[in-house]
């Protein structure tokens, strides 16, 4: 008799996707490891020249020797809390922003020390919930590639807000500037400044914010 628990089919495009933007994902289990490492092949989280770590060999490494070998590991297998604990503070040694996930009482103190921690929300116990920042309602991965794409997506937009009504400010004051150096009259007037700041740019930037 042979049991499974697959991988959800969606979740290998999200992890591809998270590739291609610049995010890293690691596996960290309670599982074996040949176990773990067969899972995270399925998904692409594993790939030819990473490195898979057990509990075992993590405990007899230092930190330093953890912080060198950490950017080449994508699979941790037979993990305690502890270690858990141990790998999010190794990847912010090294200047990672961590993002964890979890869903027992055992991922609650990484949940905790990681930048961001994501909890379970359906299946995911109470002290795990308390311990995170965010909780996923439906408890699918693809559920944080897509916050992730939103959440970008509103920066890139504050961002051309800011540079938007920046321009068109430097650019009157610029022109006052100008103006009062030579000793020339007042190009702009306060009701061409209130008109400026209500027609051509107030608009603008909502246009941008909606992209």
């Amino acid at each position: 008799m042979g049991m499974i628990d697959p991988p959800r089919p969606e979740v290998i495009q999200a992890v591809e996707t998270c590739r291609s933007a610049g995010i890293k994902t690691v596996m960290i289990t309670g599982d074996h490891k040949t176990t773990a490492l067969a899972i995270a092949k399925d998904l692409h989280i594993y790939h030819s020249g990473d490195l898979a770590i057990s509990g075992q060999e993590l405990d007899a490494m230092s930190d330093q020797e953890l912080d060198l070998i950490l950017k080449r590991t994508t699979v941790f297998a037979r993990v305690s809390p502890a270690d858990k604990l141990r790998i999010i503070q190794s990847l912010k040694r090294c200047g990672e922003v961590t993002a964890m996930t979890g869903d027992g009482v055992n991922d609650a103190p990484a949940l905790k020390a990681a930048d961001i921690g994501v909890a379970i929300g359906i299946n995911g116990s109470d002290v795990a919930k308390n311990a995170a920042d965010m909780i996923l309602l439906d408890d699918s991965f693809t559920t944080i590639v897509t916050a992730i794409k939103e959440g970008r997506r509103v920066y890139r937009n504050i961002q051309k807000i800011i540079q938007f009504l920046l321009v068109g400010n430097v650019a009157e004051i610029s022109t006052l500037a100008i103006a009062t150096i030579f000793n020339w009259n007042a190009p702009l007037l306060a009701l061409h400044i209130l008109w400026v700041n209500l027609a051509t740019a107030t608009l603008p930037a909502l246009a941008l914010g909606l992209i």
